[in-house]
């Protein structure tokens, strides 16, 4: 509700500035007085773009200081923590030039602001000028390119060979997770397999090392804390985009086409809750591209959790190909109400 009355009484300055200005402007028009009524008007105007620039700085500050304690917690994974570096390095740098920029912007507004004592200066062409403002932001921009290509051949470069290797696969709307079994082998797939009722993926039964698999639909994935991960992502149908949000991370999934990354999960899902003051904290898988109308709906969680955990979680899965436990044979023992047995 303050906010609400701090802006309905900035408006209301300056519509109250705006009349003064409007009847001065009337004045000096009954006086006939059109250069008089000229430079006042440009007069109100600089010092309204004054104005308009302190208000805009205060507001931005004021704006941080609300949402700063509203963004992502610290990243998730260690790839994550070279993420955050660059996005700080960039707001660093184009904070910097938006400051330089806009205070010139508005401060030779107000100090040319025309006074008919002035004339404009032209000149049509400068060698220094251009050669400036083009080498220096191409120079600044080649630098932040050339992090964010390091960082991102980082996560798609081969994994470590200690890495567990899990796949995640887009489906309308949806994510289905798999997990190798004990061989710690994912086996083969084939689109043409794909059935809804008993094999969402397509494995291919006659495949080995298909046997021990583990297929979770519920979207939950299961990760080791300090224990690098390799996804391997796909999608059944259009291209959806894995969004983990608190790792910093993203990569498309995109139909026929596999794609990679890899990362190394630092804080388990029960620190992180600590760590944010919210029992209810989970970490989230999103879909970051627009996949259709149930887009809204695509979400996913991870579990982040110590190395026996995910053992015991993991020794309590079935195989998704495994068959069905036999049926417990019973006996039914009939009794013939039409005979006695005596007993003598």
């Amino acid at each position: 509700m303050s906010v609400f009355i701090t802006v309905a009484l900035i408006v209301l300055v300056l519509m109250i500035v705006y009349q003064i200005a409007q009847a001065s402007e009337y004045a000096a028009s009954m006086r006939n007085d059109s250069k008089t009524r000229e430079q006042s008007t440009n007069q109100i105007m600089a010092w309204l773009l004054v104005g308009f620039f302190v208000m805009g700085m205060i507001g931005i500050v004021y704006c941080h200081n609300i949402l700063k304690d509203k963004l992502l917690p610290v990243s998730a994974s260690l790839q994550g923590e070279a993420y955050d570096f660059m996005f700080k390095v960039t707001i660093i740098v184009t904070g910097i030039v938006f400051f330089i920029t806009h205070v010139l912007l508005f401060w030779f507004a107000f100090k040319y602001k025309g006074t008919g004592s002035k004339s404009s200066f032209f000149f049509a062409h400068n060698n220094k000028l251009e050669l400036l403002w083009t080498t220096v932001p191409a120079i600044v921009m080649a630098i932040l390119v050339a992090i964010g290509l390091r960082n991102w051949m980082n996560v798609t470069s081969e994994a470590p060979a200690d890495a567990n290797v899990i796949e995640i696969v887009g489906k309308q709307f949806n994510w289905i997770i798999r997990y190798p079994g004990k061989d710690n082998v994912l086996g083969k797939r084939n689109y043409k397999n794909i059935n809804d009722a008993n094999n969402v993926l397509g494995l291919d039964k006659n495949d080995p090392a298909n046997a021990d698999d583990i297929i979770s639909q519920s979207g939950e994935m299961h990760l080791v804390v300090n224990k690098p991960v390799k996804l391997i992502i796909g999608s059944r149908d259009v291209i959806h985009d894995v969004g983990l949000p608190h790792f910093r991370l993203k990569m498309d999934a995109v139909p026929g086409i596999t794609t990679t990354m890899w990362f190394t999960p630092k804080v388990t899902s029960a620190q992180m809750k600590l760590n944010t003051n919210n029992p209810n904290f989970v970490y989230e898988i999103s879909c970051d591209q627009m996949c259709g109308k149930g887009h809204y709906s695509m979400r996913g969680t991870i579990i982040v959790e110590t190395q026996e955990e995910y053992d015991k979680w993991l020794a309590s899965q079935a195989a998704y190909l495994a068959p069905p436990a036999a049926a417990k044979s019973t006996e039914v023992v009939k009794t013939d109400s039409t005979k006695a047995i005596t007993m003598k």
